[in-house]
């Protein structure tokens, strides 16, 4: 089975991109498996359920959603395999720039778009630093040269990885992306992969529900600003 992880910046369209992509891909005779990992709430089951395909969603409600989904890989991987499916996308929420989803043995997908700035590309991290695939979206409603300018500063970023640029409104773009994910290897079993990158820190007081402010009311892993050698 194909295993795509697909993350990015909020409302960047990763959804969209993969719904044209994945029609290609059923259009191909693929039996294709999704899951979407968000935090509060989520309506993306139903887009993704209208191509008739099986979809599963996983909210993380108090959890980070990449703690999550992590946490939870054996499991989705698991239940893919139950659906026969050819191909499983794992689409997770975009939240902090901080996040690192990307595992070896998986195609790591990152969707991103023209709108967001051209300096937010150093911004991102591990999410776009560490993809196989670099989707960019929102490219019509730019001009050329700051779609240019734009892609330079994600090259600068991760120049390994692939660079599609992708419209979520029509699709143009994305039967590029399904040959991406047909050319990336099969993975036998997720368990025992490695991270590309490793997970946010998230145990303090705060990650156990604590709500008042002030250092005698955190403990765990804390993190202060430096100013400067001021007390």
């Amino acid at each position: 089975m194909r295993f795509a992880i697909v993350a990015g910046t909020p409302s960047s369209g990763k959804t969209s991109v993969m719904i044209h992509t994945i029609r290609h891909l059923l259009a191909e005779g693929f039996s294709v498996a999704v899951c979407k990992i968000d935090c509060l709430e989520t309506s993306d089951d139903e887009r993704y359920g209208r191509l008739g395909i099986p979809v599963a969603i996983g909210l993380s409600d108090y959890i980070c959603p990449d703690h999550f989904y992590v946490a939870n890989l054996e499991e989705i991987e698991n239940w893919a395999k139950k659906q026969m499916a050819d191909i499983l996308v794992l689409e997770t929420a975009g939240l902090c720039h901080r996040c690192a989803p990307a595992v070896h043995g998986c195609l790591s997908i990152c969707v991103i778009d023209n709108l967001i700035g051209i300096d937010t590309p150093k911004k991102v991290g591990p999410m776009l630093s560490t993809a196989d695939v670099v989707v960019i979206t929102k490219g019509d409603i730019v001009s050329q040269a700051e779609r240019e300018v734009f892609r330079y500063r994600v090259e600068n970023i991760n120049p390994q990885a692939r660079i599609l640029d992708i419209n979520g409104l029509t699709g143009q773009g994305s039967l590029s992306l399904k040959n991406e994910i047909l050319n990336s290897g099969t993975l036998e079993e997720i368990s025992g992969k490695e991270l590309k990158y490793s997970m946010p820190a998230a145990i303090c007081s705060y990650c156990a529900g604590e709500t008042i402010v002030g250092k005698s009311y955190q403990m765990g892993n804390v993190k202060k600003v430096d100013f400067g050698g001021e007390e």
